[in-house]
């Protein structure tokens, strides 16, 4: 596990083409979070990532911003950043920022991986 900022952790893998960083948060707010991962992204030559959120139950405003930038950084190399596991509290908060679709949460790191969101079945009316 790597450190990505006081008190947050990381545990990184790899895919073909991309990089799975599934994220541990600390007690503190993520400061300098963003510079910590492209640098894993940049030591990897990968810029096509997904962060696994299962374990993050909140998004302060904080975490956000430092998600934003690492977007820009990622869409400047041509790549991509997804989200994946987030709680349905963390997906509302970001829609409510309206920056659901720049940071596209999925169901699942497979899901992420194809760029698949899974939409809730359709019931027809009896």
């Amino acid at each position: 596990m790597a450190d990505v900022c006081e008190e947050w952790g990381v545990d990184v893998s790899r895919g073909p083409d991309w990089l799975f960083l599934r994220l541990r948060p600390g007690k503190t707010e993520p400061a300098g979070m963003a510079d910590k991962i492209w640098s894993l992204a940049d030591r990897h030559f990968v810029y096509r990532l997904v962060l696994e959120m299962n374990d993050v139950s909140m998004i302060p405003s904080h975490l956000m911003g430092q998600l934003v930038m690492l977007q820009k950084r990622v869409l400047q190399r041509e790549g991509a950043l997804r989200l994946c596991g987030l709680s349905k509290e963390c997906a509302e908060a970001l829609r409510f920022c309206r920056l659901d679709q720049a940071l596209p949460n999925f169901a699942s790191l497979e899901d992420a991986v194809k760029g698949q969101r899974r939409h809730a079945p359709h019931f027809a009316n009896a």
